[in-house]
């Protein structure tokens, strides 16, 4: 059976080209931030580490462990880690393969210390992790992402059952924080205290559906659904809640395949189409599928997104050039978001674009 190709690249060889894109521009060790433990550096390794599963090239798996060596020494210490963010644990997720494939010990003492930090995090009232220490009492949705996947996979591989109720409990924690009954979407904070500028004086929840922030919830719930037992009684809580969010996206996606900054007033004035969580929302709709959470008719608007994502690649000599990528933000107004400076191959924009070129090789090569 012929490969599905669009514009002459199946997704897997799109996800190699961005991936040597940035082996080009920099080498391991100096992916930025530089000399830090950061999310920025494995959500896109993370990314690199799916096109590895399925294609198997030795020079991305080495490339990844270059990165993580540079930061993990011989003694299992962490250095460029700062343990008052939830931000500087998502790479622990790259240590897991690395501790199978060697036994080395430092990478088990490396994850002995994220998960430390996670469980004794600082909570809200109802339990629920802040953000950051300077974040006091705020959860945001990216921070689902941040700790999530990193933690169930500690509970798979250590058999510590409380990794998984953690999982659980902040994510339907969240959804009741920040979901919205009309839309079904979820609002990008919420602040327990009801202190924030942003904060609404009655629920706490920020004023906006910040698209990226949206993006990450599936994404990490459903690697967490790839570790805790379906037999768990929160596993069906999480399989519904990714269904019922990504349901409620697909209705928002733009007639180009893409989504808006700003997820639900598209054609507003100032809004954009964002890359970033597009790739998001298409990795997430292909594996919920995968998984068996969504129907496989729910596929059609993934390869809407990741045809959409296409036209809007660019090359500039042999380098894959993804722009239109939200460079990051705090909470805010409307205007906020839309007034956030775009980037091309940024970090976290790179990385989701991976996750999505993986995803959609699988679910449409049937891998």
């Amino acid at each position: 059976m012929e490969r599905y190709q669009y514009k002459g690249h199946t997704p897997l060889e799109y996800g190699e080209q961005a991936c040597h894109t940035l082996m080009r521009t920099f080498k391991a060790e100096d992916l930025p931030p530089r000399a830090h433990f950061h999310y920025h550096q494995g959500v896109f390794l993370s990314g690199m580490e799916k096109i590895w599963q399925i294609c198997k090239k030795e020079e991305y798996r080495r490339y990844i462990n270059d990165w993580v060596n540079s930061l993990v020494d011989e003694e299992g210490q962490i250095h460029g880690f700062d343990s008052d963010e939830l931000d500087d644990v998502q790479p622990g997720i790259l240590l897991y393969r690395m501790y199978q494939e060697t036994g080395s010990e430092r990478y088990k003492k490396a994850l002995d210390t994220l998960i430390e930090v996670v469980l004794n995090f600082p909570k809200n009232r109802e339990g629920g992790f802040w953000h950051k220490v300077k974040n006091k009492e705020q959860m945001w949705l990216d921070g689902l992402y941040m700790a999530g996947p990193f933690c169930a996979l500690y509970g798979k591989w250590f058999h510590r059952e409380e990794c998984f109720e953690s999982c659980i409990f902040q994510a339907l924690l969240m959804e009741k924080k920040t979901k919205d009954e009309k839309t079904g979407l979820w609002y990008h904070a919420w602040d327990s205290v009801k202190e924030r500028p942003w904060a609404d004086e009655k629920t706490g929840r920020s004023p906006e559906f910040w698209g990226r922030s949206i993006g990450w919830v599936p994404v990490a719930v459903l690697d967490e659904l790839e570790c805790i037992p379906e037999s768990h009684p929160g596993y069906g809580k999480l399989a519904r809640l990714v269904r019922e969010l990504l349901l409620s996206v697909m209705h928002y996606q733009d007639e180009s395949g893409l989504w808006y900054q700003v997820v639900d007033k598209g054609g507003k004035e100032g809004n954009w189409l964002e890359t970033s969580c597009t790739c998001l929302f298409a990795a997430a709709i292909c594996k919920a599928v995968r998984m068996g959470i969504l129907d496989p008719s729910a596929l059609g608007s993934a390869r809407r997104a990741f045809e959409g994502v296409a036209d809007r690649l660019t090359w500039r000599g042999e380098d894959l050039v993804i722009g239109g990528i939200c460079v990051g933000t705090g909470v805010g107004d409307y205007e906020h978001y839309c007034r956030r400076p775009t980037s091309e191959n940024d970090l976290h924009g790179t990385g989701a674009f991976l996750l999505m070129c993986a995803e959609m090789e699988r679910s449409i090569q049937n891998i």
